[in-house]
């Protein structure tokens, strides 16, 4: 790796630790801003040498420096995950004036994503306060994105979120429960907006794919909660992240393979 790239890298992994305390804080409706860091368990705040990203958590052994309360190997998954994203999104648009503009559109989508993920995989919620603002703002991007045009935003949005409605709609009116929480409406809705109704088609049939295997096993194994409800929005958040780097690529195998 040269030095532009560890860069990246390491900027990326200083927006994952962001990342962390908005997965920790949104749910609980706490400022992401103010007061800073500090540990869940004794209220210690943080240092901003104990808040390096990965490299503190290695230096600390994984605990707290005051109470030594093992601290979640998820903050450094998080922080990695957000690194290697960013890393691959440089790589992907480059560093010409509108692949910097291009990329860190597509990298603020993403981290949002990344925020959603964990929230829904925790509390199985998705907040309205990152989905509702993210439908217009990304819609907005639409104008400036070369992959996309207005129209196909637009369109991706009301395809997004009114599939998804219609499927919750049908399967309450036919079982009389809830299938599609709003949630997962507003998400694809924000999807749409960015990567239009061709992405949210390939989202959804990703999505759908890999809830389906990983889904069945969790339920055979939890052979007392045949109905165990596994939030669907990590699911859509993949494939729509997997559409950003792949989608062309996998949709020209698949037409080629028929």
């Amino acid at each position: 790796m040269n030095f532009l790239e560890i860069y990246i890298l390491f900027f990326g992994m200083c927006i994952g630790s962001f990342l962390n305390v908005c997965i920790y804080r949104i749910p609980a409706s706490k400022s992401i801003v103010h007061p800073g860091s500090s540990c869940p368990e004794c209220e210690n705040k943080i240092r901003i040498y104990d808040n390096i990203p990965v490299l503190s958590y290695i230096l600390l052994r994984g605990k707290c420096r005051h109470c030594k309360t093992a601290i979640s190997f998820r903050y450094v998954l998080v922080e990695l995950l957000t690194g290697l994203l960013a890393l691959a999104i440089f790589m992907s648009f480059g560093m010409s004036s509108r692949g910097i503009i291009e990329g860190l559109v597509y990298f603020a989508f993403i981290s949002a994503l990344i925020v959603i993920i964990f929230i829904d995989i925790d509390l199985k919620i998705i907040p309205n306060v990152i989905t509702l603002p993210g439908i217009p703002i990304f819609f907005a991007a639409s104008f400036i994105l070369s992959d996309i045009t207005f129209m196909d935003s637009l369109i991706g949005i009301l395809s997004g979120g009114g599939s998804l409605f219609l499927v919750g709609q049908t399967y309450t009116l036919i079982t009389g429960k809830e299938g599609m929480g709003m949630g997962d409406v507003k998400l694809l809705a924000m999807i749409g907006a960015i990567i239009g109704w061709k992405g949210v088609l390939f989202t959804i049939f990703i999505g759908s794919a890999t809830g389906t295997l990983v889904g069945i096993p969790l339920m055979i194994t939890q052979k007392e909660n045949m109905k165990l409800a596994i939030p669907f929005g990590p699911f859509l958040s993949i494939g729509a992240i997997t559409y950003i780097f792949f989608g062309d690529i996998i949709i020209q195998w698949y037409f080629n393979f028929l």
